[in-house]
């Protein structure tokens, strides 16, 4: 059988706490991973993260996934300039051509997300940065899945068990993404389990701003000097979510109304509520882990939340005896683990391999997935 050549693929992230996007480099056959290369990352200014919010809040009543009513158009154009940007600022930096590039894996920004209703939308305009770029574009991963009644996240689930197979750690292994939202794969000698936990640094991020202007905890040092509401916190844990099994998947805004009804935010600290929504995220990791088919031997994690240090002591303490670390510890990024897995999609996406599988996303048979745009 003739070998497969690696291709070198670019992948972009921008995930549901929309800091920016996320930029990764990877040489990859789509099975497994020849290297993970540099990584980057264009933020998002205050006013194009004011746009995103807007569009979420408005994005909320779409009943057709192709709708871009309100300021949805606006927001789109907007994202898709800034991956542009992103790309073209990334491969000066690193001397890369675009020529060079077979792929570049643009999942957009998730403005909605609702499998119950086989709906869900990310924006970004595929055929407009491959016409920028000049570069074969893969994009809208997600729609096929749920289209086929799957719940179409997680989505990095079968990089995740490629990274994990090309670490010296015992299985099983738990990788944990916490972006807006948390998600877990779990990687066991022959099986593979993923869904989304509940929140990430959503929560926070959004309290934070609306207390204090401030975009998120910067190292959980707010976190850190409050005390954990116990009392609240077992009010939020008790969500019928985090005893439904899996498979399932979250939207962004699926805790808001409840954290509202329950959370008593208002009454608390700053720091206190910071610690009580810290300790929320840690608590849901660990009814998580309880639903897996064993306990991990290992758990690595990566996103926004592995680059604070609180919300990592309480996830270790929730977690333990299991061994916790960040993805740049095991040669992953922990910032651009989820772009590395855009890049390792979209290969995959062009050989015809399963991007989702009934393990992942609950669809029926294993899924490939991705729009391909060439020019």
């Amino acid at each position: 059988m003739q070998a497969v050549q690696p291709l070198t693929a670019i992948g972009l992230m921008s995930g549901t706490a929309y800091h920016g996007v996320d930029v990764a480099l990877v040489d990859t056959d789509g099975e497994g991973i020849g290297r993970l290369g540099p990584t980057g990352h264009r933020a998002y200014a205050d006013d194009e993260r004011a746009l995103i919010r807007q569009a979420i809040a408005e994005a909320a009543g779409l009943g057709n996934r192709a709708a871009r009513p309100g300021c949805l158009t606006q927001a789109e154009a907007l994202i898709t300039a800034a991956h542009a940007e992103a790309v073209e600022a990334f491969l000066t930096k690193n001397g890369l051509r675009a020529g060079a590039i077979g792929v570049v894996g643009f999942h957009g920004q998730t403005v909605l997300h609702a499998p119950e209703r086989l709906l869900t939308v990310q924006l970004g305009d595929g055929r407009a940065l491959a016409a920028r770029l000049r570069i074969p574009v893969v994009y809208d991963f997600r729609a096929a899945d749920v289209a086929a009644g799957g719940q179409g996240a997680p989505l990095a689930s079968v990089f995740h068990r490629a990274l994990v197979r090309g670490v010296e750690r015992a299985l099983p292994v738990a990788v944990i993404n916490l972006g807006g939202l948390a998600s877990i794969t779990y990687v066991g000698q022959n099986d593979l389990v993923a869904f989304d936990t509940g929140p990430g640094n959503a929560l926070i991020d959004d309290f934070l701003r609306l207390r204090t202007g401030t975009p998120y905890d910067d190292g959980g040092k707010i976190a850190a000097t409050g005390r954990v509401n116990k009392d609240a916190l077992a009010r939020l844990l008790s969500h019928a979510y985090f005893t439904r099994r899996p498979p399932k998947s979250l939207d962004r805004e699926a805790f808001s109304t409840w954290l509202e009804k329950v959370g008593a935010l208002p009454g608390m600290s700053t720091e206190n509520a910071a610690a009580t929504l810290t300790a929320f995220t840690a608590g849901t990791l660990a009814r998580a882990v309880a639903m897996l088919p064993r306990p991990p031997a290992s758990v690595i994690v990566a996103g926004g939340g592995a680059r604070n240090p609180t919300m990592m002591r309480m996830i270790a303490g929730q977690l333990a005896p299991a061994r916790v670390e960040t993805a740049a510890a095991v040669g992953g990024s922990a910032d651009a683990l989820e772009a590395q897995a855009l890049a390792y999609l979209a290969v995959r996406s062009l050989r015809g391999l399963p991007l989702t599988l009934p393990s992942m996303t609950g669809v029926a048979t294993s899924m490939n997935g991705g729009v391909l745009v060439r020019l």
